[in-house]
């Protein structure tokens, strides 16, 4: 192997390795920032805040894309998310995805019996008489997730409902969720939520 050929290779292996510390310096320094809002391993302190601990990495690049190309607009993605994701890269948004999906989800936590077992119906049943389909077809029998179907078990039970209400009003807009939504009452809203943050 000539010189040349030598050299063109180690500085060629020198700007791949140059590259990969710089791409995981911007992962690193951006799971930093993510923390303040979603803790530092995606679960979150805050309600305002779903976890991310242990949801699909499918839907976390789905949704960090949409927030990126403001296609996802309800009024807390305005406020918080479309900034934040302006400037991810493709590679930042996969090792976002990977780190958090890879993560232990939250925990679900005591909410009101009555209310987990109205819930619970709903997510299982759906309300078939007012064209409600159950939860569980998309969202999987524990609610664990599935694909582009986030996990919705232990989530935050007011970010849940809040989503919920987005859903509904077509303020986040997903045509399959506003049918399924658009028909809750308040009550049942707050118990599929319950149900959920039980889990």
């Amino acid at each position: 192997m000539s010189r040349t050929i030598r050299a063109v290779i180690l500085l060629l292996a020198a700007v791949a390795t140059t590259s990969a510390i710089a791409q995981e310096a911007e992962l690193e320094g951006t799971r930093h920032v993510c923390s303040s809002c979603h803790g530092l391993e995606g679960r979150s302190l805050n309600p305002t805040f779903p976890n991310l601990a242990g949801q699909s990495g499918e839907y976390l690049e789905t949704q960090l894309k949409a927030f990126r190309d403001h296609s996802r607009a309800d009024p807390h993605a305005h406020t918080y998310m479309w900034g934040m994701s302006a400037r991810l890269t493709d590679p930042t948004i996969a090792g976002l995805a990977a780190f958090y999906s890879s993560q232990n989800p939250a925990p679900g936590k005591p909410q009101d019996p009555a209310q987990i077992l109205a819930g619970k119906t709903i997510f299982e049943a759906g309300i078939p008489d007012r064209g409600v389909s159950s939860c569980m077809g998309c969202h999987g029998e524990k609610a664990e997730g599935n694909g582009t179907f986030p996990r919705l078990a232990g989530q935050h039970r007011a970010y849940l409902i809040r989503q919920l209400q987005a859903f509904s009003s077509n303020s986040r807009a997903n045509e399959t969720m506003h049918e399924v939504s658009g028909p809750l009452a308040e009550t049942e809203i707050a118990a599929v939520a319950a149900y959920l943050a039980s889990r």
